[in-house]
C-alpha cells in the first residue's frame, strides 16, 4: 500500500490537500479534507511535497511574468459557496452517473468508466449507508454523511461491468432527529446496461457530462398510528378474532424446502405459457416467503431449477431488497446442484 493512515495528500483532480483517515482495500483509501470524509483511489492521490517539489520556483530576482486578459483564471467562487462539478438537480435525492470518455484503437470515443455521485438537492442532512452489488454479491459499500445541498463521490465502476446488471441499494436516515419523520428509509436502484447506453445517447446530444436517477424527492414522515378497537369492531361484523401472541397456530404450515418447479405448483402445467408459469412461481414464491418470515425459521431452500436462470435471477432480485434477508446463496449441492438457492434469515428483537 502506497499510503498510511495518517498521510497527508494532494488530491490530483482538485489539487485539494487532505489527510487519509482509513484503508478501504489495496487501491482505495478514505481522505479526509476540511472535514469531508471520501473514498478515493490512490492513483488519483499524491504526497504533498512531490507537488511542492514539481512546482516552479523564481530565480531570486526574477519577476513573475506577466499575465494578459485571455491568460486570467476563471472567476473563483464566492467564499463558502462549493464548487460544483455535477449539475444542480430538481428537489430530491439523485443517484448521478458522470461517463469518463477514451479512445479506442480506431479513435472512436467511447465510455471506459462511471463516476457515481451521491447528490442531495434538498435542505436535509443525511447519514446513509450505500452498496453496490452485482451478481448478489456486495461489490462495494459505504457508510457517511451528506450535507445538504451538496455531493459525495462514491466511488468508480467500469463500464463493462454494468453486463452483470448491478444493483445500488441505499439506506438514509436524518442527521437531526426528528420525531414526526421515518427512523430510516430505504431505496435501491437497478440498472440494465440497455438502459444506461440510452442515457448516454441523450447527455450526448445534448451535450452534457451527466445522467441521473431520482433516489426520492422528500423524506417520508412515520406512517400515522390509527387507535381502532379492532378486536370489538371485526367481533361485531362476524369475524373470528385470535390473540396476536397465538396467532402463528392459525396461519399455514411454512416450508423450510419450496420446490418451484411448475409440476409441482399446479395441476396442469401444460396449459400455461412461459410468462403464466413464471408468474405463477414468483408468486408462490412470495406467499412461502412470507410464511417462512412470520413462523420465524432460521433459513428455507427454494427450488428453482437450472434452466435459463430467469427464475432464479427474479427471486434473487426480490431477496435483495427483502429485510429479514441475512444472506443468501446459490452453491452446488448433491441434492439440487445449482438449481437452488438457501435463504438465511434475520429478525429484530
Amino acid at each position: 500500500m502506497k499510503f498510511d493512515v495518517g498521510d497527508k495528500v494532494v488530491i490530483q483532480h482538485s489539487n485539494d490537500e487532505g489527510e487519509v483517515v482509513g484503508i478501504i482495500n489495496d487501491k482505495m483509501v478514505l481522505v479526509d479534507v476540511r472535514g469531508v470524509k471520501f473514498p478515493a483511489y490512490t492513483d488519483q492521490l499524491d504526497f504533498p511535497y512531490f507537488k511542492r517539489f514539481t512546482e516552479k520556483k523564481l530565480f531570486p530576482g526574477e519577476k513573475k511574468p506577466k499575465k494578459y486578459i485571455d491568460q486570467l483564471p476563471p472567476e473563483k467562487p464566492a467564499p463558502g459557496k462549493k464548487k460544483e462539478p455535477i449539475a444542480r438537480l430538481a428537489e430530491g435525492v439523485w443517484l448521478t452517473f458522470l461517463p469518463v470518455w477514451d479512445s479506442d484503437e480506431f479513435g472512436d470515443d467511447v465510455v471506459q468508466s462511471l463516476k457515481i455521485y451521491l447528490v442531495n438537492s434538498t435542505t436535509t442532512g443525511f447519514n446513509f449507508s450505500y452498496n453496490m452489488a452485482a451478481l448478489g454479491e456486495s461489490e462495494f459499500a459505504l457508510d457517511n454523511q451528506i450535507p445538504a445541498g451538496q455531493d459525495f463521490y462514491l466511488h468508480d465502476i467500469p463500464f463493462e461491468n454494468l453486463n452483470d446488471n448491478p444493483v445500488f441499494e441505499c439506506e438514509f436516515s436524518l442527521v437531526t432527529p426528528d420525531k414526526t419523520k421515518a427512523d430510516h428509509y430505504e431505496t435501491s436502484l437497478k440498472l440494465r446496461a440497455k438502459q444506461v447506453f440510452g442515457r448516454i445517447e441523450e447527455i450526448k446530444k445534448k451535450g452534457e457530462a451527466t445522467f441521473s436517477f431520482k433516489l426520492f424527492e422528500s423524506y417520508p414522515y412515520k406512517p400515522v398510528e390509527e387507535t381502532v378497537d379492532t378486536r370489538s369492531l371485526l367481533s361485531g361484523s362476524g369475524f373470528r378474532v385470535y390473540e396476536a401472541s397465538r396467532a402463528r397456530q392459525h396461519l399455514e404450515p411454512a416450508r423450510s424446502e419450496l420446490d418451484l418447479h411448475a409440476d409441482k405448483i399446479t395441476d396442469k402445467p401444460g396449459a400455461l405459457d412461459n410468462f403464466e408459469i413464471l408468474t405463477l412461481q414468483l408468486q408462490t414464491f412470495e406467499k412461502y416467503f412470507d410464511l417462512a418470515v412470520a413462523h420465524h425459521l432460521p433459513s428455507m431452500v427454494v427450488i428453482h431449477g437450472v434452466g435459463s436462470g430467469k427464475l432464479r435471477d427474479e427471486i434473487h432480485e426480490m431477496l435483495r431488497v427483502k429485510r429479514n434477508v441475512k444472506s443468501f446463496v446459490n452453491r452446488y449441492d448433491p441434492r439440487y446442484g445449482y438449481g437452488a438457492t438457501e435463504i438465511f434469515f434475520q429478525y429484530g428483537k
